[in-house]
């Protein structure tokens, strides 16, 4: 699976995001739309991780759910 997947599958992923990233909101999770970039930068802001962090642990996410 891909982001390009995750975001057509949006609605079913998001509850797997929040148990993930229990910091993010459900408002800020919603915001993101299942754009990679968004949620990237929504996990900077929350967790103060660099832009390479927070693309190396949505990958993990993706290989996980996948």
């Amino acid at each position: 699976m891909n982001w390009d997947v995750i975001k057509g599958k949006w609605d079913q992923v998001k509850g797997s995001v929040k148990e993930q990233w229990g910091d993010l909101t459900d408002d800020e999770i919603a915001q993101t739309e299942g754009d990679a970039d968004k949620l990237s930068g929504k996990l900077q802001e929350k967790y103060g991780w660099a832009k390479t962090e927070a693309d190396e642990k949505m990958n993990e996410f993706v290989r996980k759910h996948g």
